[in-house]
């Protein structure tokens, strides 16, 4: 056994990188990461039918979107490998000619059979959920060689966690079960354990076990629906672990800083896309406007929205002035598209909310305002503030026609920003096109 830590990530080729294996695969980074140890990539693709190329690779675009690297694995080679279980089938033979010659198993047809000894007590330490042992009478003769000459799940992890030299198995709590089943074959092959910690299960909102009816459920959706991975990844590493009081936006640094397996929970943690949300949109603020751009700009792209027609300035500006709303980058592409087009604030508005007095009230105000000679945010407002007192007009039934005229929405950032964003010139025209100005104007 090394005095590195070693953690591994064993998914199963047969699906998408879902989110529960996203969050096994971040706490077992953090771990390494924060122990300075190795991180481990092992493909268990044991299962022939279902197991893909295409799923494999999938799994590992998931992990590179994540930002969790691995140092050994099957791309990335090591001295522990091969790194796929199909590559590894001499060495659970080998180990299971070596029992069955022992009288530890025995041999059924094509399948080798682990015998159960009776009266072993099977103890130990979860670093989640403390002291639990077994007695070995509770447990079934354990199938350790198919008829089909492929490992059993139980068996080919002690063969490859031992020879990999990992120091810490971090799974599902759903595998607490499977432990006892596992010390019996590190007892027959007189090898020590390695640290064993389960992490809580993952639970929707209404206490079940997260499947497809809670919404996303794979990492990769989150990405389409706008989500960056540094929030998904601070989202994750809150199922079951706290940073500290009051402390739930943090970096990958700050993370890898602040995590200790002792402070993972037992309880289930329970998935809550709002909270995935709040926390998407705090780091959608933290980013530099050019990198916001990035984000946002293949959902305005989606959307054929004409982008080209602007400066990189101008785009990355509207998101500054757009102030933090929109909680992923789609919903943000959604709520500003008035910056990048005329198109969409027409589909919205139609002006027929104004009658004719309001619209010769409207013609008046915004025919003065269109003459200032300062088009900055601030002495809009204080012009606008200032003639609806001297002419006895609420500011609202001024200023939300101006709002309207210029987003087609009724909720917008600060329609002045907004109106020193687009431009004197284009106002002009968005507001002439309402029939709100005089040719004048």
């Amino acid at each position: 056994m090394t005095d590195t830590v070693r953690v591994r990530f064993a998914p199963s080729p047969t699906g998408a990188l879902h989110i529960g294996g996203g969050h096994t695969a971040l706490f077992n980074w953090l771990w390494a990461r924060h122990m300075g140890g190795r991180f481990i990539l092992r493909i268990e693709d044991t299962d022939r039918e279902r197991s893909t190329k295409e799923y494999e690779e999938t799994i590992m675009s998931g992990m590179r979107w994540l930002g969790l690297d691995w140092d050994e694995g099957p791309d990335a080679g090591g001295d522990y490998g091969p790194y796929r279980q199909s590559e590894r089938l001499p060495l659970y033979h080998k180990y299971a000619d070596q029992l069955v010659a022992e009288g530890k198993a025995y041999r059924e047809g094509d399948a080798v059979i682990f015998k159960n000894p009776e009266g072993v007590k099977l103890a130990f330490d979860d670093v989640v959920y403390g002291h639990i042992e077994v007695m070995s009478e509770t447990l079934k003769d354990t199938v350790l060689i198919k008829s089909d000459g492929m490992p059993t799940y139980n068996y080919a992890v002690v063969i490859d966690d031992h020879c990999m030299g990992i120091t810490h198995v971090i799974r599902g709590e759903d595998h607490i079960s499977n432990t006892p089943k596992q010390l019996l074959i590190y007892d027959a092959l007189g090898w020590d354990y390695p640290a064993f910690g389960h992490l809580p299960m993952i639970l929707g909102k209404d206490k079940k076990k997260l499947s497809k009816r809670h919404g996303a459920t794979s990492v990769y959706e989150f990405r389409d629906m706008g989500y960056m991975p540094d929030s998904v990844f601070n989202f994750l590493a809150l199922l079951g672990w706290s940073a500290g009081e009051n402390n739930e936006i943090f970096s990958r640094d700050e993370a890898v800083a602040l995590f200790e397996l002792s402070r993972v929970t037992k309880r289930a943690a329970v998935f809550d896309m709002e909270k995935l949300n709040f926390i998407n949109q705090e780091h959608l603020k933290r980013l530099d406007p050019y990198t916001r751009l990035e984000l946002v700009e293949p959902f305005w792209r989606e959307m054929g929205l004409p982008v080209d027609d602007h400066s990189r300035e101008y785009l990355a500006q509207s998101l500054v002035v757009l102030c933090g709303r929109g909680q992923t980058a789609k919903e943000a592409a959604g709520y500003s598209d008035y910056f990048v087009t005329f198109d969409a604030v027409k589909a919205r508005y139609d002006g027929s909310d104004v009658d004719d007095a309001g619209r010769g009230i409207l013609r008046k105000f915004y025919g003065e305002l269109l003459a200032l000679p300062e088009w900055k945010a601030h002495p809009l407002e204080e012009f606008t503030r200032t003639w609806s007192e001297n002419h006895s007009v609420k500011m609202k039934d001024i200023a939300m026609p101006l709002r309207m005229a210029l987003t087609g929405m009724k909720v917008s950032p600060g329609v002045f920003e907004v109106a020193e964003h687009l431009g004197r010139d284009e106002s002009r025209r968005r507001l002439a096109h309402f029939g709100f100005v005089g040719s004048e104007g």
